[in-house]
């Protein structure tokens, strides 16, 4: 492999005068090559036990024996005696054991900040780091494959933030809690589904798309959660402690290790991160047509879900999110991923957040006892939010 987009437009646009450069600067690096050639391989590696377990069990079992078993073993520890398929009883032994670099107390700092992040952290997940992401042409290729489409945004919204909202608590990893139970699914969930495009799918692109939801792949994903994430707070005045910084990538390295991806390559830091992020958007080329699908589903959303009664209300929040957008996003994307510009009165919605962000902390980051009091607000706020979505989303999941 090569990088094939380093000398287009939108590449250089996004790295030398967008929200790349921005990155790059606040990294202060030079990206190395090597960093290409050590992270290639991964764009055709995947989880290949997930993979064995699904076909072990999905794929070889009716679907509530499947489940049955799966969630047998998610919510209780499994033992070497146990009389479980092989691969099914070496991922869960896999997973029980923690390894010796994960430090709970770092990662604790890490969902705390996720935590007091309130809305701002919702919003950053939602109008910047996966509306951004749809401009990566080749990563949503698996959505589009799936006919993710066709279910719907507000499902893919509250699945994302059930996962999200579960998995940055402050001691949620445990073995067989909530969160661990999500990531196992999902964990699974990506593995049926690439096994399900490599059997239907003809025309699957592999030499320009990598294997179906591929390890390099899954990398950008999660750095999306840590780096990206961190960047547009940062755009919203969020102050950013060093140990937060450090915790919130220490997180997301043990949960991206839960989830199958080679822990030495998962980031410890943001020159790690920008470095590696650099190199993979070398492959990937700008937005295409089903990237503006996937905006237009996004946008969409908002006057589908029905959290909010009345048809007003929908179109103001989905004006408030495009003012988002065009905040947070290189104009360039905003244009290609064809998201219409709000009207003037809500373009100022963005700077009236930041003000308010850079108020608001003034009070609570003074000692620690206010601190905890903005991770209690911060965290009750997006569990409402998830509350609303699980509400008014149709439950079609059955484990």
């Amino acid at each position: 492999m090569t990088p094939k987009f380093q000398n287009t437009t939108h590449f250089k646009n996004f790295w030398k005068q967008g929200n790349g450069k921005e990155l790059l600067d606040w990294a202060e690096i030079i990206p190395n090559f090597q960093t290409f050639q050590n992270y290639a391989p991964l764009y055709h590696q995947v989880d290949e036990l997930g993979d064995e377990v699904v076909k072990e069990t999905y794929l070889k079992l009716k679907y509530k024996e499947a489940s049955a078993l799966i969630q047998k073993y998610s919510t209780q520890p499994i033992s070497e005696n146990d009389n479980a398929p092989e691969n099914v009883k070496k991922l869960f032994l896999e997973l029980q054991e923690i390894p010796d670099w994960f430090d709970e107390n770092l990662a604790n700092k890490g969902a705390r900040f996720c935590m007091r992040t309130g809305a701002n952290g919702l919003m950053i997940l939602r109008d910047f780091t996966l509306m951004g992401g749809y401009d990566f042409a080749y990563i949503s290729k698996p959505l589009i494959f799936t006919e993710a489409l066709k279910k719907g945004a507000v499902k893919r919204l509250k699945d994302t933030l059930e996962f999200w909202v579960n998995v940055t608590r402050e001691n949620a990893l445990k073995q067989n809690s909530e969160a661990y139970q999500l990531i196992v699914r999902t964990r699974l969930m990506h593995s049926y589904a690439r096994l399900k495009i490599t059997e239907k799918t003809e025309n699957w692109d592999y030499e320009n798309w990598g294997e179906p939801i591929n390890s390099w792949d899954m990398i950008a994903t999660y750095t999306g959660f840590s780096l990206v994430f961190m960047q547009g707070l940062k755009k919203l005045g969020i102050i950013i402690s060093d140990e937060e910084e450090e915790g919130l990538f220490h997180l997301w390295k043990y949960i991206g290790y839960l989830l199958g991806i080679p822990f030495d390559y998962l980031p410890d830091n943001r020159q790690q991160a920008v470095e590696q992020f650099y190199w993979w958007t070398t492959i990937q080329d700008k937005g295409d047509d089903d990237s503006v699908q996937l905006a237009k589903a996004l946008l969409k959303e908002n006057l589908e879900n029905t959290i909010y009664k009345h048809s007003f209300q929908r179109k103001i929040l989905k004006n408030l999110h495009q003012s988002m957008n065009w905040f947070l996003l290189d104009e360039e994307i905003n244009e290609r991923l064809q998201i219409p510009k709000p009207a003037k009165a809500f373009l100022v919605f963005p700077n009236i957040v930041l003000r308010g962000n850079k108020i608001f902390q003034k009070i609570y980051l003074r000692n620690s006892t206010k601190y905890q009091k903005l991770v209690e607000m911060g965290d009750e706020q997006q569990r409402k939010v998830l509350v609303d979505y699980i509400k008014h989303t149709p439950n079609d999941f059955h484990y």
